[in-house]
């Protein structure tokens, strides 16, 4: 075998064999094959595609490319819940929480965020000595005993992924089904977990923009998980304007503690509740989905899944009283508003706008090296459906570095769009794929 004749091939429209793709994904990560030729066969798995059985081969050579990891030493059924990325999702935090409330264990790996979307473990650092970076003994030992850990993603799982990954941004082959999907199962299927909870977003703030996209990911990405032995359940949900009210990081790890406690936006606490259903639903803690949503709400309302974010918080070295005193996360210097310029209701929040908003303010990076301000992000006092009189507040933004909070105030100027008569609120939870049945909502 040799990259031409692979390349050649795949150019051609023909079907790539096992040996063919984990030719080349070993010889890539051990470096004997160039970037160069990887690109060009990226570009043409990008205009070719890949079929069912590629797609999971691909997948699978991904993800034995480093260290995988056993969570055999964990009792229970591990549940694992990964978000295609949105604008101001700070669900990981609020559901992991609320699952494991429930008894079922959650030893997850969560990234960190690039361009317009957060990162789990960039928030979860905005909390004053939280470790995002525990030994394998530690974090299983953790999740027997607290019964919950998030961490980040160590270097040597998926070696494969992050080189593709890198060289796909800067080649324009982001957005193909295959390679998204194999970019995240192999990730999820190295870190160990025994069900696999999808959140796919659908809207102008994720990947997939539209809804038949979405659908066609979250089939795929089920089917990879079904084939490697893992219950997997994908949820479509919507990200055409930002999820909650704050996009930050700190402010994100507030509101999620407020969601907690009862207090939270009506969107993300009816994800929250929802996804931790079907995390409790496939734990086996519940006999049905419904029961995992109704057994969710009960720990919602009760403060048990607030004590175990708390739990989970002192265990990993953070400031457990960051939970009732906001005053110890990373102080902001400077404060600005977006007022709003007419009278109607809010028709619009383009997701991606706000994001890039977030991005300008410091809360973001444009590359993998840039440092963010942990402080920096963007409060949202108006979503989409509600009533806007001139001179009200639509947004809040926090910075310390006056010219980049003024450019994000700019910036989401664009986002919001008014409409003289009342607008409908967007549906969330658009579709649910797995389980050997498909559900609409």
């Amino acid at each position: 075998m040799n990259m031409n004749d692979i390349i050649y091939k795949k150019r051609e429209g023909e079907k790539l064999a096992k040996e063919e793709i984990e030719y080349f994904i070993n010889g890539y990560v051990k470096g004997e094959i160039p970037d160069y030729q990887v690109s060009a066969l990226l570009m043409a798995i990008y205009f070719r595609q890949m079929d069912k059985e590629e797609t999971f081969e691909l997948t699978n050579a991904m993800r034995y490319s480093g260290d995988t990891i056993d969570l055999s030493g964990i009792a229970g059924i591990k549940v694992d819940k990964h978000s295609t990325g949105g604008v101001g999702d700070k669900t990981t935090l609020i559901v992991a929480p609320i699952a494991s409330a429930c008894g079922v264990p959650i030893a997850k790996m969560s990234g960190r965020g690039l361009g317009f979307t957060g990162g789990t473990v960039d928030k979860l650092e905005s909390i004053p000595g939280f470790r995002t970076s525990l030994e394998p003994e530690e974090f299983l030992s953790q999740v027997n005993d607290v019964g919950i850990s998030v961490i980040g993603q160590t270097a040597h799982i998926t070696p494969a992924d992050k080189k593709l990954y890198a060289l796909r941004d800067v080649t324009s082959t982001v957005d193909n089904f295959s390679l998204i999907a194999s970019s995240i199962m192999s990730k999820k299927l190295a870190a160990g977990s025994d069900a696999i909870v999808l959140d796919v977003k659908c809207g102008n703030g994720a990947f997939m923009e539209n809804l038949s996209d979405a659908i066609v990911l979250g089939n795929i990405m089920t089917e990879i998980g079904e084939a490697a032995g893992r219950n997997t359940v994908a949820v479509i949900t919507d990200m055409s304007q930002p999820l909650g009210k704050a996009i930050g990081n700190s402010v994100e790890v507030i509101e999620a503690i407020e969601t907690l406690k009862g207090n939270g936006p009506s969107d993300i606490t009816e994800l929250a509740i929802y996804l931790s259903g079907v995390m409790i639903y496939l734990g086996g803690k519940a006999d049905s989905l419904e029961e995992g949503r109704i057994k969710a709400k009960e720990v919602l309302k009760s403060g048990e899944a607030l004590k175990k974010l708390r739990a989970m918080i002192i265990a990993q070295g953070g400031e457990g009283s960051v939970i009732d005193n906001y005053n110890l996360f990373p102080k902001h210097s400077i404060e600005e508003n977006l007022l709003a310029k007419d009278s109607g209701y809010v028709s619009e929040i383009t997701a991606r706008n706000i994001g890039l908003a977030s991005q300008h303010t410091g809360a973001g990076r444009a590359t993998k090296e840039d440092n963010i301000d942990l402080s920096a992000g963007i409060y949202l006092h108006k979503k989409v459906g509600d009533k806007v009189t001139k001179g009200d507040v639509l947004a809040t933004f926090y910075g310390n570095d006056r010219i980049k909070v003024l450019n994000a105030v700019k910036e989401a100027d664009k986002a919001f769009i008014l409409a003289k008569e009342e607008v409908v609120r967007p549906v969330l939870i658009k579709k649910v794929i797995g389980m050997n049945n498909e559900q609409k909502e």
